[in-house]
């Protein structure tokens, strides 16, 4: 039996370190029916043609390029209208994927006839090195638990494009991923993870991942902008937020 193709939307800017490592863990892939569209938000360094080397030798990778550099929802979005698979999954141009993700994924949505799923994944830093932490979610995540935590990484999110319709990115510059799966949790109201570690996502000196009051400000907004509170309903939210974050404590987990 022929297997759905799967479109991986990667968006990409100044990434020259990693870039190849990105793709080479894709084409590692056991699931064999993919295609890898790469949208370059205007790189100033090499990453456009390590990208362009790369591609010549494999025609599952597709390279496109902004006219302006314009964040990474813009660049989300285009590739999303390029995309031609049955099943969207996401990867950052520094993030990196075991080489099962996709089949057990993929799997586990047929078996269990899921449109979204997730998994779990571990942290690494800018060399590679593990930080010894992994990222879980519970098995059954409902949309009021993803509300006040972000337990999907944009890095192991699949979903089902005759279930959903392509799901536009929003136009907000960060927590983007948030805003998809509160999206589309608000729709089939829980989701199952795969309850395995698929995925490595790298957090680099300067990102929001690693900056505390970065993250708070750009959560906030979330509540106040996407979901429309006023701002003490935001603020209540932010309380909820964190009473998760520092007293539940249910995301990380030492390894």
């Amino acid at each position: 039996m022929e297997k759905s193709l799967v479109s991986i939307i990667t968006p990409s800017f100044n990434c020259e370190r990693f870039i190849a490592k990105t793709i080479l863990s894709v084409q590692n892939q056991s699931y064999l029916n993919w295609e890898m569209i790469i949208v370059d938000d205007c790189s100033s360094d090499q990453t456009v043609s390590i990208i362009k080397e790369i591609a010549k030798q494999d025609n599952r990778i597709q390279l496109f390029q902004l006219d302006a550099n314009s964040g990474t929802g813009i660049a989300r979005n285009f590739a999303l209208a390029k995309a031609r698979g049955k099943y969207i999954a996401f990867l950052d141009a520094d993030d990196l994927w075991n080489p099962l993700k996709l089949e057990l994924q993929i799997d586990f949505l047929k078996k269990n006839n899921l449109p979204f799923t997730f998994s779990f994944y571990e942290c690494i830093n800018e060399a590679g090195e593990s930080l010894n932490r992994r990222i879980e979610s519970p098995r059954n995540l409902s949309y009021r638990q993803l509300f006040f935590c972000n337990y999907i990484g944009n890095l192991t999110g699949i979903y089902d494009v005759n279930y959903f319709g392509k799901i536009a990115i929003s136009s907000f510059r960060k927590r983007q991923d948030w805003i998809h799966w509160l999206t589309i949790l608000k729709k089939i109201k829980t989701a199952q993870p795969v309850p395995e570690s698929l995925a490595l996502y790298r957090i680099r000196e300067n990102s929001i991942s690693a900056s505390k009051y970065e993250l708070l400000k750009h959560n906030f907004a979330v509540y106040k902008s996407f979901h429309g509170f006023n701002t003490i309903l935001s603020i209540l939210c932010m309380v909820g937020f964190l009473f998760t974050q520092l007293v539940i404590k249910p995301r990380y987990v030492k390894t």
